[in-house]
C-alpha cells in the first residue's frame, strides 16, 4: 500500500545539519515540520536546547558526525550532552576505519557505550539510538557486521548515510540489506540522497522505517501529484 502524504510525513526526520545553518534556520526548519506534520525534526547539537515549545514534533540530533573519527568517550559526551539539552533521538557515526579495518568489536562497543550515556542522562526516558554506518562506503559483508554490532550493543535503528561522504547516500539494495539483517528487531532509517516522492517509496518498500528528509516539502508533494509524476 501507498501511503498517504500524511502518513509519509510520519516517517520523516525533517533535517538541517548544514554547517551554516542559523537559530532562526532552524526556527523556520520546526515550523514546517509542524505544518508538514513529520515525526521529527534533526539539528546539530549545538543548535540544543531548542528555545521553542515543538508540540508534537521530536527532537533528533546527531553525535560524532559527520566522520565518525571521535573517540568512544567524546561520542558518549556529546549524546549525553544532547539528550540533557532535550534530544528525544540521537544518530551516531560510527568509525567506518575501524569496522572496514575488521574491528566489529570497536563498533560494538562505541555504540554501547553511546547507548548507555544518553540512557543515564535521560531521567527516566528512553532516547532513541540511531547508527549511521555510511552503508555506500562499506561492503554487503561490513554492512551485516555493522547492522550485528548496532542490534549486540542496544540500538534502536540502522541508518545509511550522513548524507557528508563521499561515497554517496542511502541506496536500495543497502536498506533491503539492513533490513534483513535486523529482521524488524530494530528499525531501518533511509538518509542521504532522498530528494523525490518516488525515491522515498522505493526506500519504504525496501524496508525503511524512517527517513532522514532536508527537501521534505518536495518529497511530499510528489504524493499529491499526477499518476506517472
Amino acid at each position: 500500500m501507498t501511503p498517504t502524504r500524511a502518513e509519509l510525513a510520519r516517517l520523516v526526520d525533517h533535517t538541517r545539519l548544514a554547517p551554516t545553518a542559523t537559530l532562526d534556520e532552524v526556527h523556520a526548519l520546526l515550523t514546517e515540520a509542524q505544518e508538514l506534520g513529520t515525526y521529527s525534526i534533526c539539528v546539530s547539537p549545538s543548535m540544543l536546547p531548542l528555545p521553542w515549545p515543538t508540540g508534537a514534533v521530536l527532537v533528533a540530533t546527531v553525535c560524532g558526525f559527520p566522520s565518525g573519527k571521535h573517540t568512544p568517550h567524546t561520542k558518549a559526551a556529546e549524546a549525553a550532552e544532547s539528550v540533557a539539552n532535550g534530544a528525544d533521538e540521537v544518530d551516531m557515526v560510527i568509525d567506518l576505519g575501524r569496522l572496514k579495518a575488521g574491528d566489529a568489536a570497536h563498533t560494538q562497543d562505541e555504540i554501547r557505550r553511546v547507548r548507555e550515556a544518553v540512557d543515564a542522562a535521560a531521567s527516566g526516558r528512553r532516547p532513541v539510538l540511531k547508527v549511521i554506518i555510511e552503508s555506500a562506503a562499506l561492503t554487503d559483508d561490513e554492512i551485516v557486521a555493522a547492522c550485528r554490532a548496532a542490534e549486540a550493543a542496544g540500538a534502536d535503528f540502522v541508518k545509511t548515510s550522513t548524507g557528508f561522504h563521499p561515497a554517496g547516500g542511502a541506496s536500495a539494495h543497502a536498506v533491503e540489506l539492513m533490513s534483513r539483517t535486523v529482521g524488524g528487531r530494530l528499525g531501518v532509517k533511509a538518509s542521504g540522497g532522498i530528494r523525490t516522492h518516488a525515491a522515498a517509496l522505493e526506500m519504504i518498500a525496501a524496508g525503511a522505517t524512517r527517513l532522514g528528509l532536508s527537501g521534505t516539502r518536495a518529497v511530499l508533494d510528489g504524493a499529491d501529484a499526477p499518476s506517472g509524476y
